[in-house]
Order: C-alpha cells, then sequence, then structure tokens
C-alpha cells in the first residue's frame, strides 16, 4: 500500500513542484545572501570605526599603534609558524587584527597585522583625531599645535584639546571652501578658455588648410584669442591670490611613535574625531561618506573619494547604447517577421542572430577596435576633421564606439524579443486594419509596432542588462582608468561622443585587481558593486514601468 501511494505521490507531479519550489528558494536565498554580503562589507566601511591606541610587541620590544580595526581572522599555528610566529604550547589557533594605522609618509604602509593576544592596555581616547587627506592616506595621532604662515596661533601646552580641536575645524573647513573655489575656476571657467582656444587653433588650422586665411581673418582669431588671454590672465590673478590663502594654514600633528609631522591643511579633505562622537554625530558622519562616494571624484588611485564619473559615464553609455540598438532591433525584426518570405534564407538568418547572442564579448569589442575606431573613426577624421591631425578626434577609443560595440552586442537580443512580440499578434487585427483601407505601412505603424512595444522594452531591458555590466569590450573602445571631465558638460557641442569616460564595471576591476593598496580597496570593491547593482536595476525598473503602461494600454486589443 505505501509503495502505491508513493507512486501516485510522484504520479501526481507534487514532488516535481517541490524540487521546483525549492530550486527558487534555494536561488533566492542565494542572491539575497550574496547582496547582504556585498552590502555589509561595502557599505559598513563608511562608518566612522573607534580608533583605539595600545602597546604591541614587535621583536620583544613594546611599540605604540593607533588605528582602526579593519578586519580579523583566525589563524592556525601552522600558519603563523610559516610565517615565523610560534604559538604558546597547547595553542593551536589565534585571532589576527588588520589594523588601519594609518601614516603612510612615515611608516611606509597603511595597514599592519597583530595578534590580538600581543596587544596590552587597549584603550580609546577621545583625543585621537583622524585626518583624511587629498594623499599618503589617513593620519592618526593627536594635534600639538595649529600654525597661520608660518606662526603657530595654538599648541597644546598653552590651550585645551577641545579648544585646539575647534580652532583646526574651523581651518579645515575654510581651507575647503577655498578648495571649492580653486576648483570652479581651473575646471569651470580656465577649462572653458582652454576650450576655447583649442576651437580657434583648430578653426585657424582649417583655414589654412582651405587657403582661406585672409589678413581680414587672421585679425578675428587674434581679436577673439586676446579676449581669451585677457580672461584667463584675471582669473590666473585670483588663483594666485586664493593658493596663497589656500596654502596658508598648517598643524603638526604627533602620531604613534610621537614624532612630530607638519600638515598642510590643504592637503586635509576630512578631520574628526571617532572616539569622540555621538550616534548622531557618526549617523551624519556616514551620510556625508555616503554622498561624497556617489558624488565625488575619486582620488589616491581610486581608492580612497567617490565614482560619480564612473556612475555618469556608464548611465550615459547604457543610453545611448539603448537608443542605437533599439531601432535597428526594431527594424530588423519587422523585415524578418512581416516582410521576409519565409523560406531556408530567412530560417538560416535567424540561427545566425540566435548564436550571435552566444558570441563572447570580448570579440565584439575587438571588432569595434578594428572596424568603428581604426576603419570608420579613421575615415572620419580624415573627411571632416583634418585640422585636428596627426591627433585623432573620433579614430580613437571613446563614448560612441563604445555604445556602438554594446549595441552591437545585444541586437539579438531586441530582435529575438520583438520577433516574437509580432507574432503572439492576431492575424485578424492586422486584416481588420487592412479592410478598413489602411495601407500595409500603416498598420504596421499605428496598429502592429504599438501593440508588439511591450516586447520591445522586453528586448531594451535584457539588453541594458547586460550590456550595463559588460567590462571585457569596454577595455578596447573607451574606458579609461580616470578621465579627466565628463563627456557632457557646458562647452559645444556638449555631448562629447569622443571622449573616453569611467565605467562602474571597470572601477570595479582596476580598484579591485591593479590598486598598488589592496587592503584599502577591498571595502571599495564591495561598495562600487554594490553600487552597479544598483544602478542596472534602476535602469531595469524605469524600462519595466515603461513596458508595464504600454501593455496596460493595449491589453484591450490584444484581448
Amino acid at each position: 500500500m505505501m509503495r502505491i501511494g508513493v507512486k501516485q505521490w510522484f504520479a501526481s507531479g507534487s514532488p516535481w513542484i517541490w524540487l521546483n519550489g525549492a530550486a527558487v528558494a534555494i536561488s533566492v536565498i542565494m542572491v539575497v545572501g550574496l547582496l547582504a554580503l556585498i552590502a555589509v562589507r561595502g557599505l559598513g566601511h563608511f562608518w566612522p570605526a573607534a580608533v583605539l591606541q595600545a602597546e604591541v610587541s614587535v621583536s620583544g620590544q613594546p611599540t605604540a599603534l593607533i588605528g582602526s580595526v579593519a578586519d580579523e581572522e583566525v589563524v592556525s599555528a601552522d600558519q603563523l609558524r610559516d610565517s615565523g610566529v610560534i604559538l604558546a604550547a597547547g595553542q593551536d589557533s589565534a585571532k589576527r587584527l588588520l589594523i588601519k594605522a594609518g601614516n603612510r609618509d612615515v611608516t611606509g604602509a597603511d595597514f599592519v597585522w597583530v595578534l590580538e593576544q600581543d596587544l596590552r592596555d587597549i584603550t580609546y581616547p577621545e583625543d585621537i583625531i583622524t585626518l583624511e587627506r587629498r594623499e599618503w592616506g589617513n593620519f592618526y595621532g593627536r594635534v600639538v599645535a595649529v600654525k597661520e604662515a608660518g606662526s603657530v596661533i595654538a599648541q597644546r601646552d598653552s590651550q585645551t584639546d577641545a579648544a585646539i580641536w575647534r580652532l583646526l575645524l574651523q581651518r579645515v573647513e575654510r581651507s575647503l571652501a577655498i578648495y571649492d573655489d580653486i576648483y570652479e575656476i581651473e575646471k569651470g571657467a580656465i577649462g572653458q578658455i582652454n576650450y576655447g582656444m583649442e576651437r580657434l587653433r583648430l578653426r585657424q588650422r582649417g583655414l589654412e588648410l582651405k587657403g582661406q586665411l585672409t589678413p581680414v581673418a587672421q585679425a578675428e582669431l587674434d581679436a577673439e584669442r586676446d579676449l581669451l588671454n585677457q580672461r584667463y590672465e584675471g582669473l590666473q590673478q585670483q588663483l594666485v591670490d586664493l593658493y596663497t590663502a589656500f596654502e596658508r594654514d598648517s598643524m603638526i600633528g604627533e602620531t604613534m611613535s610621537g614624532q612630530q609631522l607638519e600638515i598642510n591643511l590643504s592637503k586635509i579633505v576630512r578631520a574628526f574625531r571617532a572616539n569622540a562622537m555621538t550616534g548622531p554625530q557618526k549617523v551624519s558622519f556616514y551620510a556625508s561618506k555616503l554622498w561624497e562616494f556617489v558624488s565625488a571624484e575619486p582620488r589616491e588611485a581610486n581608492t580612497e573619494g567617490g565614482v560619480f564619473p564612473a556612475i555618469f559615464g556608464t548611465v550615459m553609455m547604457v543610453l545611448l547604447m539603448s537608443v542605437m540598438v533599439t531601432p535597428f532591433g526594431v527594424v530588423a525584426a519587422v523585415y524578418l517577421r512581416e516582410y521576409a518570405r519565409q523560406g531556408p534564407i530567412t530560417r538560416i538568418i535567424r540561427i545566425a542572430v540566435n548564436n550571435l547572442a552566444g558570441v563572447p564579448s570580448i570579440v565584439y569589442g575587438v571588432f569595434g577596435l578594428g572596424f568603428f575606431i581604426y576603419f570608420l573613426g579613421g575615415n572620419i577624421d580624415q573627411l571632416f576633421f583634418p585640422e585636428a591631425a596627426p591627433a585623432p578626434t573620433f579614430g580613437t577609443p571613446g563614448l560612441l564606439w563604445a555604445s556602438l560595440t554594446l549595441a552591437l552586442l545585444t541586437v539579438p537580443v531586441v530582435i529575438v524579443a520583438t520577433e516574437e512580440g509580432l507574432s503572439r499578434i492576431p492575424r485578424a487585427v492586422r486584416e481588420g486594419s487592412l479592410a478598413l483601407g489602411a495601407t500595409k505601412a500603416e498598420t504596421l505603424w499605428r496598429v502592429v509596432l504599438p501593440m508588439a512595444s511591450p516586447a520591445m522594452m522586453t528586448g531594451v531591458i535584457l539588453a541594458v542588462a547586460r550590456a550595463a555590466g559588460e567590462v571585457a569590450p569596454l577595455m578596447l573602445v573607451g574606458v579609461v582608468k580616470l578621465a579627466p571631465s565628463l563627456p557632457l558638460d557646458g562647452n559645444y557641442p556638449y555631448l562629447h561622443l569622443d571622449q573616453k569616460f569611467m565605467h562602474l564595471g571597470f572601477h570595479i576591476y582596476d580598484v579591485g585587481f591593479q590598486s598598488p593598496n589592496v587592503e584599502a580597496a577591498r571595502p571599495l570593491v564591495y561598495a562600487t558593486a554594490l553600487l552597479l547593482v544598483l544602478v542596472i536595476a534602476l535602469l531595469n525598473l524605469s524600462a519595466v514601468a515603461i513596458r508595464n503602461r504600454l501593455r496596460e494600454k493595449y491589453k484591450a486589443l490584444e484581448s
């Protein structure tokens, strides 16, 4: 009886339902777990960690140590023995801490591994400061004095730590305000002047090549150049004054070894005392760090600062790719489904399109480099930009060629999805439109394509999901480690399709595998990976919302 019951249970299909449900549940748990791991490892990096002070025994000598715990792990006695560390008898493992000690300009390294059992007299003094610097990483220590124009205006012996700390914060805020003014002039106003000077040079060279550089034309160019030079000289004087004020303030800090180091406040990005922070202050600090991460430019070989240029480049490339791939994919699908004679040749074309979806992406990158950049871009330079020679304009990797390469990579997905949508439209709808006097083109444009638009959007969603995470082809056709400017700015023609750009996927590769400071880069790899997932999800959700609106709009016609 039991055997019959088991057979009936299997025959009912219930085991397969439970098996499929379990597979879906495991997949969801794995995805959620992966995202949770990335979020914890990445977002936890921005929290102001407590800074400890302790003594550690190095070669039998006690040494002062100041820093924050970045990571910890349990290491076996065999592993420690290989590195020359012998544990006590009967101890088969020990906990090892990764301490971010900073002060790389003094010690030569940001991080140090220390056995927890070797730490003595651990305290968390509130007067320990952390300085985030534009170079050489963090500084950990204490404030000894604050200086202005080389003269000491406050020092530890004559004033309280709280008074010196308030004065230091005021001077740091002043320095940051001056830095913003300098950045605005150098990147904004002077950047526009340099761009205008380059355009004048190209205009003059173009007139020379055409034999049209008359004295009148030369005089006009010289007049425009003189105006730009006058503006530049005025801005240059402003920069001199700003830099003089920028370099005025400095501080003397004391490291964990008692060494005193003078640091110019122009090199400081942020100053804080983590051990003295209250809960709300830590939350505010955390929010400011997150905002810096998504809105600022990278620094320190991409291991500090933000990733805004990479976010901008990723979104811009995906949008351009979507604009390019949608019409090509839709036109190809419409021809194959609505106009092409259904036969062996059409079937072969469909098989080829399906096979193209499985071609490795690096092959598309090589094709884009050879055809788009060297052939097409080189010929465009010869025909339309001879005045820029020998410097390439479009004959070099850039945003346009990266978008075209990814459009070519994803066009099979759009073709297949659009064809599926066209095949689901009832034949009676087409015949009804034709019977009412509409032409085939009108039927296609006003009836068929609107009803197939949800399927087109499905193709675009799949294309965005694949293209946004691609890295290999982009390394050949446009992406760079650090782009000096965004491809979209206030200079004509505003959208610079010839410029190279940053990308979140390549940024993850660069920070994770090419960084000289691996320990400092690891948390940013997790944070950037999470950000890339969120950007792709946001782009996909936007496309899904559009598709759902279109589906609701034409649901009555389909029924």
